[in-house]
């Protein structure tokens, strides 16, 4: 299985580029080299396509439940900042509650990915991320895991190895925060880590 997530992972190493999440119902993953004050992290970003249907009356509710129910305690619902940071000190976890929105990830030299609602969005402690347009209905629900806070830090150089050092110490979720049990994180992080 590392083999193929190594091959796996190298396909989705983008260079800068624009993407669309919904394009397909198997989850997607990307990589970020460090960019100019942001760390990003060797983990890959998960986009989860689809993750509620159409049909859902309160798309935040479900996604708010969903993630609770796995240990993920929604913080907030609010659009994403329209400025580059990151989370030195956890993972992030988004539900796309309603509209649409195309965010950069991974800093200046990442990847552009436009999101849609029903679709989440797994980042990874330190990668960078940034609201560039967005549907006048999009907001989003965001999750850390049990008993995090999140620090947000900018792209800022003087940071960037105290920022490195407390990504390193980021416990590793036991289980994948959309399915509860296996699945894109167990399947493609937890090998990475043994390594």
């Amino acid at each position: 299985m590392l083999s193929q997530s190594g091959c796996m992972l190298t396909m989705m190493s983008f260079a800068a580029g624009t993407f669309a999440a919904g394009t397909s119902t198997n989850p997607q993953y990307m990589t970020f080299q460090p960019a100019s004050g942001v760390p990003n992290n060797p983990l890959p970003l998960i986009i989860y396509p689809q993750v509620a249907s159409e049909e859902v009356e309160d798309m935040a509710r479900f996604f708010e439940d969903l993630f609770a129910s796995h240990q993920w305690l929604p913080r907030w619902r609010y659009p994403v900042f329209p400025y580059t940071h990151y989370h030195p000190n956890t993972h992030e976890l988004l539900g796309i509650a309603a509209g649409w929105a195309q965010i950069l990830f991974g800093g200046e030299t990442g990847r552009a990915v436009t999101v849609y609602a029903g679709d989440a969005v797994l980042i990874p402690a330190g990668v960078g991320h940034q609201q560039l347009a967005a549907s006048e209905d999009f907001f989003a629900v965001g999750a850390y895991p049990r008993g995090m806070q999140p620090e947000t830090r900018r792209e800022e150089q003087e940071q960037l190895n105290q920022s490195v050092a407390e990504i390193s110490r980021v416990p590793m979720p036991q289980h994948d925060p959309i399915t509860g049990g296996e699945g894109a994180v167990t399947e493609i992080w937890h090998p990475l880590e043994s390594h």
